[in-house]
């Protein structure tokens, strides 16, 4: 895993994870990392003090999405081989649990209370809610078709769900789990992520090249970016100034300004396939 430091966007730190890392996502307060390595079936865990790996948990058959809960205390971890979703407890990296999702699961984001999970099912074109007080899937949620991403509004209120096979973004209301608004982006979109005010949805359009700007609020298209190729992972920087998006098909990450949604950088250089982002860490 590439550690870019946003200050000078270069890479300051290469740390060995398992085989084929796939999905990361830190800690809120941004100690450790979890990395999903969807081809040796386990979690990393890393020590962001010292970009160091302290623990690799065993999970289910090809893990792909990583999402920490908002307390820190669990990490929920997207198992594609097998249709289930392993439950991580930080305090010890162990696997607690896992819960039966649907086919083929891959993103997977945590409501800001902590109350519920969302996850795309790619092989079936829905989203399992699950509730995890009971740990159990509570309702499941029609959305397009082969979904892949999925982020949750920093109020709660909408889910925000790729659709990679028709090109398209499905707003999900929390309120009642029905999509309510279909948005059409770039073509093949996987990755995404929402501002930390929640004014704005970033869609890594991984066919084409480019990153879709979508208004959180009525969904329309605000502009397309054009950033580097195979684009697949998306993050926001934490004061909301710059989107930094992995580019699988040419081995870097592009920054994006949000005040002009433009690139502002040369593309960073960093490992074979840039996959994916989870949070940043630090202030």
């Amino acid at each position: 895993m590439s550690v870019i430091d946003t200050g000078t966007n270069t890479v300051i730190a290469t740390v060995p994870v398992g085989v084929s890392p796939f999905g990361a996502e830190a800690t809120p307060d941004g100690s450790r990392v979890y990395v999903a390595n969807f081809g040796d079936n386990t979690v990393s865990v890393i020590d962001t003090a010292t970009e160091t790996v302290v623990a690799t948990v065993p999970v289910g058959t090809g893990p792909i999405g990583v999402a920490v809960s908002p307390d820190e205390s669990s990490v929920y971890v997207t198992n594609n081989g097998d249709g289930t979703v392993s439950i991580i407890d930080t305090a010890t990296n162990t696997v607690t649990l896992t819960v039966p999702a649907g086919p083929a699961p891959v993103g997977v984001a945590v409501t800001p209370d902590g109350s519920r999970v969302y996850v795309a099912n790619n092989g079936d074109g829905t989203v399992s809610v699950i509730d995890t007080a009971a740990n159990a899937v509570v309702a499941t949620a029609r959305v397009g078709n082969a979904p892949v991403g999925v982020v949750v509004r920093p109020d709660g209120a909408r889910v925000c769900v790729t659709n990679s096979a028709d090109n398209t973004v499905s707003v999900l209301y929390t309120s009642d789990n029905v999509v309510w608004d279909q948005t059409p982006v770039g073509h093949t979109p996987l990755g995404t992520a929402v501002s930390p005010d929640g004014s704005r949805v970033y869609v890594a359009n991984y066919g084409d090249g480019t990153v879709t700007v979508i208004d959180a609020v009525s969904y329309q298209v605000i502009t397309t970016v054009a950033v580097g190729s195979g684009p697949l992972g998306v993050a926001v920087t934490p004061d909301g100034l710059s989107v930094y998006v992995a580019n699988s098909g040419d081995n870097t990450v592009s920054a994006i300004d949000t005040g002009t949604d433009t690139v502002t950088t040369a593309p960073v250089a960093v490992g074979t396939s840039p996959t994916a982002f989870g949070n940043f860490t630090g202030p």
